[in-house]
């Protein structure tokens, strides 16, 4: 064990928490507090945080409001744009009071920030004035770390509506910012989320009862359309789903005086999400996809997303997954394997992040399950370990009009493997492979 990791072990836990909490407010002091100098929109939930952070970027960017994001895949300055390099979707304090300076600096007036049950743990949230609160929405993940309980998840994902409340009101260019928490309704534990006293309090979902409901939602070549109210919207991002993931951008752009045609400007600035359903082109004749999907639900949904893109009963779902170590949730290790298994027509299991734990033991849990839902080993099931490898497999199986689905790191700037972290994007490294398969 090395020092670093014997000294953590060593300290008791309330010190270590001691620290964090301490080390977040001095951050904060040490950049002057940037948080209250601009809006602050935090967003947290088990999945979709990430496109709808970048969502509401868009909404903002589109109405002419200068906005910063600090995301799971990308840090965003105004127009800059940067790859979250930190393998951390909340960096350390230090580094993200520098970035939220840096945005002030560069005359940002709002701010998105992906809030995880994983930095609050460790108080990041802490010395963050949050202004809007959105909660996407809630199923098990990191239980392991949370004490096995989704009920201490959850409240660890409350952490940042309860910041919310407590920090004080601001006034930026004159205007009083008043606290609002934006809520998926469609989800069964928006009562939890709805109970923290703000002042105002605005759902949005695909089912009646909405404030902000979407409906006629519809895939198109270039992503999805829907309907909210009498205006249509279009996303340049596949998959149905994203609509939810839209929803929070419309209306939080709509609060700061932004109409539909604004926020449809920033709607199709949006060309990609860094490894959300990213499409990878270099001229193959089948398509392909990098996306972060590395639990149940993300997992289920690129997968029937998949299915809807298939032309004819001939063409075939070619997905390559893992799962992470380091302390990170085993049980869903076979219902991802169950899920490719069942889902996909060929399935290749490869290292994500393992970090210290077994890689061999981590394949073996999604296969045994693959297995169990039909796979066959060395036919339609491969257990290659070595990512790039199991990359290349994927693409060499592919024939005209299938799709291959890379899943689990997304737009990740490295992967660890022995506790060695390793520079790392599934994206180059497609690309790379692609070039090589098609002679490029």
């Amino acid at each position: 064990m090395n020092p670093k990791k014997l000294l953590k072990k060593l300290t008791p836990e309330w010190l270590i928490s001691a620290y964090h909490l301490a080390l977040a407010y001095a951050a904060a002091a040490r950049y002057g507090f940037p948080s209250k100098k601009m809006v602050v929109i935090g967003i947290t939930g088990t999945k979709g945080k990430t496109t709808c952070a970048n969502f509401v970027w868009a909404a903002l960017t589109g109405a002419g409001i200068k906005t910063g994001l600090i995301g799971t895949a990308n840090i965003r300055i105004g127009d800059k744009e940067e790859m979250n390099k930190f393998h951390m979707t909340m960096p350390g304090p230090l580094v993200m009071q520098k970035i939220m300076a840096d945005m002030v600096r560069a005359g940002c007036t709002h701010c998105v920030f992906e809030t995880t049950s994983e930095g609050v743990k460790q108080w990041r949230h802490k010395g963050i004035a949050y202004d809007i609160g959105v909660f996407t929405n809630l199923t098990p993940e990191h239980l392991q770390s949370h004490g096995g309980s989704f009920e201490n998840y959850k409240a660890a994902k409350g952490k940042m509506f309860e910041a919310l409340t407590q920090s004080a009101r601001k006034t930026i260019n004159g205007k009083t910012i008043e606290k609002i928490s934006i809520l998926n309704s469609d989800s069964p534990h928006k009562d939890f989320f709805l109970a923290f006293p703000t002042d105002q309090k605005i759902t949005f979902g695909l089912n009646p009862g909405a404030d902000f409901q979407a409906q006629n939602a519809f895939s198109t070549p270039a992503g999805v359309a829907f309907t909210l109210g009498a205006e249509n919207f279009r996303l340049n991002i596949v998959g149905e789903f994203n609509v939810l993931n839209a929803l929070p951008a419309i209306i939080i752009a709509e609060l700061f005086g932004a109409d539909a045609a604004a926020v449809q400007r920033g709607f199709d600035l949006l060309q990609t999400i860094p490894g959300r359903m990213e499409r990878i082109e270099a001229g193959q004749p089948f398509t392909v996809f990098v996306d972060y999907a590395h639990e149940k639900e993300s997992m289920t949904t690129v997968l029937t997303t998949a299915q809807r893109l298939i032309k004819n009963p001939d063409n075939k779902i070619i997905v390559l997954l893992g799962a992470e170590g380091g302390g990170r949730d085993k049980a869903k290790r076979p219902i991802m394997g169950e899920l490719a298994g069942r889902l996909a027509d060929f399935v290749i299991v490869s290292n994500v992040d393992p970090y210290e734990d077994d890689p061999a033991q981590i394949a073996k849990d999604i296969a045994v399950a693959a297995e169990q839902a039909g796979k066959q080993r060395g036919h339609d099931l491969f257990v290659i370990l070595d990512r790039r490898e199991g990359i290349r497999r994927a693409l060499t199986l592919a024939q005209p009009d299938d799709v291959v689905l890379i899943t689990g790191k997304g737009a990740e700037q490295s992967m660890v493997i022995n506790g060695q972290s390793a520079a790392w994007d599934d994206r180059d490294v497609v690309r790379k492979e692609l070039s090589s398969l098609l002679g490029k």
